[in-house]
């Protein structure tokens, strides 16, 4: 069981702390408790990658339009495509940084839509961001889509875009990062799992990086706390078996 549970540590790139681990030896059909991992863990010196604290990018001293808080901390979603949340942060590399932008459906935690950019203008960030969401998933009026205050949500032209397909806008309290607590523990995970104790690396390199961790591990491989440590496959593929079972 050591052998298993150090392999999967290191098969996952120190990622993984002892509930995710338990949750992929249950899926190879091993049965032991948490605790239990958790205490081999200790034995082994095994730990999940330790997280920092990064730089806030939002720009909210602007004269746009802001809008109240209507998500209010609900992040839960029954299905798919009615509440969305949104936000940047910026990844440092040996040029310079890039500014990730993303969109994730709090149904299934899924990142729909998202942009890597040199600059912060609202083109390249959130207009970029919207339009790979709305090619990989459908949306009806009146969804919810939650921000901060920064100018790139605030701008018209982001603010007539989603007013054209019936978007309800809706944007934390200001200084408040709870208010977007899900898009704000996307960032910590990425950062985390992805980028501290790593060499700086180029621009070109990191893109390559950040497609892979989004589209390769995150979207289909990662188990999350949310959807009770499944994947997002297996989430989406046991709803759809219940469904069909009814």
């Amino acid at each position: 069981m050591l052998d298993k549970i150090k392999y999967l540590y290191f098969k996952f790139k120190q990622r993984y702390g002892s509930p995710r681990i338990h949750s992929e030896l249950n899926a190879l059909g091993y049965r032991i408790s948490v605790k239990t991992v958790a205490k081999y863990m200790q034995e082994l010196g095994l730990r999940s990658k330790l997280s920092k604290k990064f730089r806030v990018t939002t720009n909210s001293k602007h004269n746009y339009l802001t809008v109240n808080n209507l998500l209010n901390r609900d992040f839960y979603a029954s299905k798919p495509s009615m509440k969305w949340v949104s936000d940047i942060t910026y990844i440092q590399t040996q040029e310079g940084f890039l500014y990730l932008t993303t969109i994730i459906d709090l149904y299934d935690r899924k990142v729909i839509g998202w942009s890597l950019s040199n600059t912060m203008s609202t083109e390249d960030t959130t207009l970029s961001a919207w339009r790979m969401a709305i090619k990989n998933r459908s949306i009806k009026k009146g969804m919810l889509f939650h921000s901060d205050r920064g100018i790139q949500y605030a701008s018209k032209k982001f603010a007539n875009t989603l007013d054209s397909y019936g978007v309800i806008r809706s944007m934390s309290r200001k200084g408040n990062c709870w208010d977007n607590a899900v898009a704000e523990s996307f960032f910590k995970s990425l950062k985390t799992e992805m980028i501290y104790g790593n060499k700086l690396i180029t621009r070109e390199k990191m893109k390559k990086q950040i497609f892979q961790y989004i589209e390769i591990w995150y979207n289909r491989n990662r188990r999350h706390k949310a959807l009770n440590y499944k994947t997002i496959f297996e989430f989406n593929n046991n709803l759809q078996f219940l469904k069909n079972v009814a």
